[in-house]
């Protein structure tokens, strides 16, 4: 074993000292430059630790994003990377994954303290799990063959994988390094130049990861990040004649936005991944129900409930509804917040008070229509951050608000069914069709209710299972197109056929 993993593991004072003493990231990245904006312009990022301003952020424009965009473009034509061999490509992407796990501890300590998620799960989930990404892109590339048609034998029908050109991609704030991965990994994988917008709520370990990427060998000018708003920086991408492809994640009114802006410009090819409202099926033979509560907890009160695939709605068999729920009840209490930087800490903090807000509102809203049978408080409001209890609603019925729109926070509604086809119907009834899970020892209804479930991902005797060879995206309004996977070449590269007559 190395001595990098034999290393004894950072205690929470460490923590905190480091986090004393951390340099933030600043400046927005064009052409392998840190650079201000172009109107020199900042915006205060706030630690949810506590409220308190962590540093001020290069605010860019749509000004930034055409000089973005133009560099982009010119070292995708050149070939500096589009032309590089697949073998090529590989090794840069092997050592800018070796460079993140070799520098996890700052990029851990960036994700914590900007976006409010336990050390731990920085350290150990999103850090490794985004080394892993890019890493597996990289060792993919020189595995993707193309194809020569069955035709007669006075021709010969190619298939070839071509990169599309310049690639905006837009990440939330909630795994804001392991979304960037998810998304990067493939764009550059396959050969393309990206222009990264991060969350200015989160942006940090994007700004660090380019340094990274330069230091890797990645090009100057085909990886650059313009942090800013969505409105603005966003949206220029989005509307820009010169942008290629935009993969997004976040809310389902945004995405559609971005759709409406593809189509105003150039069609470009734009991939969404949106909101969720995921059910959670619990029938009564499931094989194991105390392992199928810990996973009903884990899946509404991980990361503070701020996930898309979050399993917000709970749907129990009548028949063990009463004791299942009181179960889960017990298990939500082993996830109260605390501090983020303590590494035993299970929940942390929300990512500002904006979305803070919004979740009490629901909250309110909740107690109105249905019953609150746990949590539902803002707590430690002396530290002057932003956390919540885990919040649980039982008799919750399908027109309820907290049943049909997606809350981004640590609250379960509860709903009872008495058949499979019932069941069904429930999960089923909601704009979103992102994720799905079902607990049961009946490996036929397993696999009808699988196939029944409009969701793009289902999890039978688990919750968020699969790695990074699993596709990941949605139904309906949780948009298009597949995270990870092999499948998510498909989004970042054009066909192109060549028929050649002999």
């Amino acid at each position: 074993m190395s001595q990098r993993n034999e290393r004894k593991p950072l205690s929470k004072t460490e923590w905190q000292q480091r986090a004393q003493s951390i340099s933030f990231p600043q400046l927005a990245v064009i052409d392998g430059k840190s650079v201000p904006s172009v109107s020199g312009k900042r915006f205060d990022t706030i630690s949810p630790l506590n409220g308190k301003v962590l540093t001020s952020i290069a605010e860019c424009d749509a000004a930034d994003a055409e000089i973005a965009v133009h560099v982009a473009r010119r070292r995708f034509d050149e070939g500096v990377w589009s032309r590089q061999s697949p073998a090529q490509r590989k090794k840069v992407l092997v050592r800018l994954a070796e460079l993140m796990l070799a520098h996890r501890e700052e990029l851990a300590l960036l994700e914590t303290l900007d976006m409010g998620k336990p050390i731990s799960d920085s350290l150990n989930v999103d850090v490794r799990s985004s080394a892993n990404c890019v890493r597996w892109f990289g060792e993919l590339v020189d595995k993707v063959y193309d194809q020569v048609s069955p035709t007669g034998e006075d021709a010969i029908g190619l298939t070839t994988r071509e990169p599309v050109g310049v690639v905006a991609c837009i990440v939330p704030w909630n795994f804001p390094l392991l979304m960037t991965s998810w998304k990067i990994a493939p764009a550059l994988a396959a050969g393309n130049s990206v222009i990264l917008k991060p969350s200015e709520k989160s942006p940090m370990t994007a700004l660090k990861l380019t340094s990274l990427a330069l230091e890797a060998g990645i090009p100057p000018g085909v990886f650059n990040v313009l942090p800013g708003y969505g409105h603005t920086v966003g949206k220029a991408l989005a509307l820009h004649m010169d942008v290629d492809c935009i993969a997004f994640t976040g809310s389902t009114a945004i995405g559609k936005q971005i759709l409406q802006m593809a189509g105003q410009s150039n069609m470009k090819r734009a991939w969404l991944e949106c909101g969720g409202k995921s059910p959670h099926l619990v029938f009564a033979d499931a094989p194991d129900l105390d392992a199928a509560a810990e996973a009903a907890a884990y899946a509404i009160f991980y990361n503070q409930g701020e996930m898309c695939s979050a399993g917000s709605r709970l749907l129990v068999e009548k028949k063990i509804a009463k004791e299942f729920q009181q179960e889960v009840l017990r298990k939500a209490k082993h996830w109260q917040p605390g501090d983020p930087l303590d590494p035993e800490t299970k929940v942390g903090a929300i990512v500002d008070d904006k979305q803070m807000k919004t979740v009490l509102d629901y909250i309110e809203q909740g107690k109105q229509e249905c019953e609150l049978v746990f949590g539902g408080n803002q707590i430690f409001q002396e530290t002057g951050g932003y956390f919540i209890e885990p919040t649980v609603f039982s008799n919750v019925r399908s027109d309820h608000v907290i049943a049909r729109e997606e809350i981004f926070g640590p609250v379960l509604a509860v709903q009872t069914f008495e058949t499979d086809e019932q069941a069904i119907r429930i999960a089923n009834d909601t704009p979103y069709g992102l994720a799905a899970a079902l607990w049961t020892r009946d490996i036929t209804r397993a696999h009808r209710t699988a196939r029944a479930l409009r969701a793009g991902s289902v999890w039978i005797n688990c919750y968020d299972g699969g790695d990074i060879t699993t596709p990941f995206g949605g139904y309906k309004q949780s948009g298009n197109g597949r995270d990870k996977s092999i499948h998510a070449l498909d989004k970042y590269t054009e066909l192109k056929a060549t028929w050649i007559q002999l």
